[in-house]
């Protein structure tokens, strides 16, 4: 993202008014995409598909990041499908990928791209089967007295992070040629008082999370996906066994979670009223105008081409690439075709909307 125009022409607006947010966000301000992943209780469970009920580990505890499962779930297309889908809700004290990868759920929904790969450069046997947010929400909020629109403006400036966040940031520094050493980090949580009375100048948070940024009267965004770090968010994950034995359950899956986001596409009020109605907790009007800006991420120009769900392998070796000249793989960094897989993608390319 090179100016303003640019800033203000991508998913939720570089500068809003307060007046326009109605707050509560959807996913939590993470900056910690190594260990931010999702999760659930452990516990018997079964594989999927013919007469069990399949757990799926969701990222957090229930909110607009599954309302395409939630109307799927309503409309009984899982079960067209031959599915019985159980959502366990995670958190970020819950490692889902551990989960899945021990068993504990037949398969799951990661915050983040790289926390797949930093498991399997582990070990652990999992891959990604589909992407449902296109392009990551991570952005570096900023004042208008004093904005970051671009990369270059984090140069002499105090940015807030979650734990774990450096590695988000240092990958933008150094995609665009800055010095870690020009740039000061403090460690904080998704609150956005500090930025609000400028102990910060930038806060990393998600462009959905409204309502912690319902504090700013207005504000300005640098999305990490415009910064040259490419993640993908709310990753469909399974182990390499279920993938390869039971490629239906998948399929089904994939098949009736796409038509789920395209009812909530076409249909947000009422997607939000069965989201509210399994999540009660919720507020409708917030989640409904976080789930507008993150419509915006989960059907891009990557879905009008391929479909809902669609991933690219470039992608995933551009972030491979990236996480290994900043020397976060403990191990052999992996391949893109040890994290991701195709096969399920194109086995429902007929079925998968495509929309933009």
């Amino acid at each position: 993202m090179n100016d303003k125009a640019t800033a203000r022409s991508r998913p939720g607006p570089s500068r809003m008014s307060r007046r326009r947010l109605l707050g509560a966000g959807g996913s939590l301000a993470l900056g910690g995409f190594v260990t931010a992943c999702g999760g659930g209780p452990s516990g018997a469970v079964g594989a999927g598909g013919s007469g069990g009920t399949a757990k799926f580990q969701i990222a957090w505890t229930g909110d607009n990041g599954v309302l395409g499962e939630v109307v799927a779930d309503a409309k009984g297309w899982y079960e067209d499908a031959g599915l019985k889908i159980s959502f366990q809700p995670g958190g970020p004290n819950v490692n889902g990928v551990t989960l899945v990868a021990g068993g504990a759920a037949a398969f799951g929904q990661n915050a983040s791209s790289p926390a797949i790969m930093m498991a399997r450069s582990q070990g652990q046997p999992v891959k990604a089967f589909a992407v449902g947010v296109q392009e990551h929400p991570l952005a570096y909020i900023s004042l208008p007295d004093n904005p970051v629109r671009k990369p270059k403006d984090l140069i002499g400036k105090t940015v807030g992070i979650q734990t774990g966040g450096d590695v988000v940031l240092n990958a933008v520094l150094a995609a665009n040629g800055i010095d870690t050493s020009e740039v000061q980090v403090q460690v904080l949580g998704s609150d956005f008082t500090p930025l609000k009375r400028g102990k910060v100048d930038a806060m990393a948070g998600w462009i959905t999370n409204l309502q912690a940024m319902s504090i700013l009267d207005e504000y300005e965004t640098l999305r990490v996906w415009d910064s040259g770090v490419h993640l993908y968010g709310n990753v469909y994950f399974a182990t390499d066994k279920t993938i390869e034995q039971n490629p239906k359950m998948l399929q089904g899956f994939v098949e009736a979670t796409a038509r789920g986001y395209k009812y909530a596409h076409d249909n947000l009020d009422e997607a939000v009223d069965l989201l509210v109605k399994k999540y009660p907790s919720l507020d409708k009007e917030p989640q409904l105008k976080a789930s507008e800006a993150l419509m915006k991420l989960v059907f891009t120009e990557a879905t009008a081409k391929d479909g809902w769900g669609a991933m690219s392998e470039a992608v995933w070796q551009q972030q491979i690439t990236q996480y290994t000249d900043l020397k976060q793989f403990k191990s052999k960094p992996p391949t893109a075709d040890k994290v991701m897989t195709t096969d399920i993608l194109r086995a429902t390319a007929t079925s998968r909307p495509k929309l933009g």
